[in-house]
Formats: structure tokens, sequence, C-alpha cells
């Protein structure tokens, strides 16, 4: 999602933490996402340490669990300040971009909020042709003869997300 910042996805502008990209210059580098993945590298090792270390006695003493308690305090503290590090350096200045609205806006699963009034077939047929021209399912709806209130009322991203289904020729 943070990808780009011109190219990919580019939902997300991630703060910058250091002078930019050897290869790129301007290009903000997810250094705080990478340093998390690397400590949930070192706990999933720590992870094997310990599920190997409960094998280690034929007896009741299991003579490992000097390494299964320094595996599971290092994974907790690890986590505890990446957990931090991540929050303060990376969420905190997470910013969302208008491409995500726009990504939405220029999707075609939109026609299928057009379904249940004008029928799949006629939503698909919007579909294949918003694909075909590169324009929005809204546009192509509106020149369709459906109301702009109508249109903005069903092409809500926000009330897509809701439960319930709305009933119509197609809908059920």
């Amino acid at each position: 999602m943070g990808t780009g910042p011109r190219a990919g996805l580019g939902e997300l502008a991630l703060p910058a933490t250091q002078p930019g990209s050897s290869i790129m210059p301007g290009k903000v580098n997810p250094v705080i996402v990478e340093s998390l993945t690397m400590v949930v590298a070192r706990v999933v090792g720590n992870d094997a340490t310990i599920g190997f270390a409960q094998t280690g006695s034929l007896l009741e003493l299991n003579v490992m669990m000097p390494v299964t308690a320094v595996a599971l305090l290092e994974s907790a503290t690890l986590l505890a300040a990446a957990a931090d590090n991540f929050a303060e350096r990376c969420v905190e200045g997470l910013e969302a971009t208008d491409r995500g609205p726009a990504l939405v806006e220029h999707g075609l699963m939109l026609a299928t909020a057009l379904a249940p009034v004008i029928g799949y077939d006629e939503a698909a047929k919007l579909a294949k042709d918003a694909l075909a021209t590169g324009r929005t399912i809204r546009e192509l709806a509106l020149e369709h003869g459906i109301d702009k209130a109508r249109v903005d009322e069903l092409l809500d991203p926000a009330r897509m997300t809701e439960p319930g289904v709305e009933t119509g020729p197609a809908g059920g």
C-alpha cells in the first residue's frame, strides 16, 4: 500500500526516517517496516529453538530450559521494542493518499451495486464498457439514465461495507 511514490498502489505515504533510497533519490524506504520484519524473523527462529528444546530430555527433567527461557525472554523484549518503534516512527506519521479513493472510484466492482437496480446483465455491460474505455462506472451509470442522487447512493463505498442486500430486479 505504500509503494511509490508514483508507481504501485501508493495508498499510504510512509514517514521519511532516513535520507532516501540509495538507488532512487526522493523515495521513502520502508525501513521501519523492514526492521519489524527482521524482528519477526528472529522471533520465528526463537520459536523454533523453543520447540526443539521441548524435546531435549529422555527423562522428566528438561535440560534445555535455559535456552527456552532465553529465547522466550528475547522474543518478548524484541517484540515490545519493535512494536514501540513501529508505532512511534511509522504508524504515527502514516498518511492516506488520494490514490485509494481514486482506485475505488475507477474499480469495476462498483458495477455490482447497480445489479439490483438495472439487472446483472446490464451491470456486466457497464463493467465491460468501463474496462474498455477507461471511464468510471459512475459516469456510465449516469449516461444509462440513473438519477445522480441514486447513483451517489448506490456507489457509496462506505455504504457498501454495511450488511444488507438491496432488493430489485436481480436482488435477493
